[in-house]
């Protein structure tokens, strides 16, 4: 129980901390690929202190629901959080991490956001709470198949399991994950509204859909919202990174593991948000009534692997 506790408030307190700093780095790669200079790496932390001191308006047609999705929001994926190792493994017995429960918080945090979206009442809220469904609806199947594929592939459909498995394996033990990877990479952009699927820096109203759903938060509230951005796009990262390049992850609780394991794990995830910076830069938003067509390609590549995974 200890060692679990040591690990939880590990895992999040880091995931929790690496965040700003992970969507530093990616603006900073599509800036500095762009032929800009870009805001500092930092400035996620500078932006997230600024909006805790300012003072929190809540337009007069919200209800409760705007005032307690922020909390609910950060709740969910912080124990997301918990379930995706990247400080050190914990014991099997002690924790939590069944990949389905995992789905379901990344759900319900949507669900609250999009919820939030519509409360008030505008226009701009309610377009991206009802786009952001609407995306969901396709999504959340490929989403669920990567997952199932992944479960297969492993034999497991406990995360520190999967990760305890290909810690202890070589990727030509199991080819089919590079497959997989290709998926959760397309998963990564989708659920983090990125380009091509969203781009999370405009404010255009032909383009917004995750933006839009923020507009009415202020403040403090603000600022959780965007934390809880940048935790969920980590920890989608992390699960992707020690699916392909487990490599430094902790197999035990000492200090020195540990201290290897976040810092091998810092710099295998500022290189997977150069590439997201890069891959950014390089693509075009996609037209909305043909993003169908770039989720396919997450599903036929989980489907394939199902598929070579039976036939083996």
């Amino acid at each position: 129980m200890a060692e679990y506790l040591l690990y939880a408030v590990l895992n999040i307190g880091f995931i929790t901390a690496i965040s700003p700093l992970l969507l530093g780095a990616i603006k900073k790669v599509k800036a500095l690929s762009q032929g800009r200079v870009g805001p500092p790496l930092l400035q996620g932390y500078y932006n997230l202190a600024k909006l805790l001191k300012k003072e929190i308006i809540y337009s007069q047609n919200t209800s409760f629901i705007m005032r307690l999705a922020p909390y609910l929001n950060i709740g969910f994926l912080l124990a997301a959080a918990a379930m995706v190792p990247v400080v050190f493994l914990p014991s099997a017995e002690g924790a939590p991490g069944n990949v389905i429960l995992f789905l379901y918080l990344l759900v319900s945090a949507k669900f609250f956001m999009a919820l939030a979206g519509l409360d008030a009442g505008s226009t701009f809220g309610g377009m991206g709470s009802s786009r952001e469904m609407s995306l969901s609806a396709i999504i959340e199947p490929v989403t669920i198949t990567s997952a199932a594929a992944l479960a297969f592939v492993l034999k497991t459909t406990d995360i520190p399991e999967m990760f305890a498995a290909v810690l202890g394996a070589s990727l030509a033990q199991y080819p089919t994950l590079i497959l997989i990877g290709m998926s959760l990479f397309i998963v990564l952009i989708v659920e983090t509204a990125r380009i091509p699927v969203d781009n999370p820096e405009t404010h255009l109203e032909l383009t917004m859909i995750h933006e839009a759903m923020l507009l009415e938060q202020t403040g403090p509230k603000l600022a959780l919202m965007e934390l809880s951005y940048g935790v969920k796009q980590t920890v989608l990262m992390a699960i992707l990174i020690n699916i392909i390049f487990p490599w430094g992850l902790a197999a035990e609780a000492t200090l020195p593991a540990i201290a290897v394991s976040m810092l091998s794990f810092g710099l295998k995830a500022l290189a997977l948000a150069a590439v997201i910076g890069v891959f950014e830069s390089l693509m075009a938003k996609i037209r909305l009534f043909r993003l169908p067509s770039f989720f396919m390609l997450a599903l036929f590549f989980s489907f394939v692997t199902i598929v070579f995974e039976l036939l083996a």
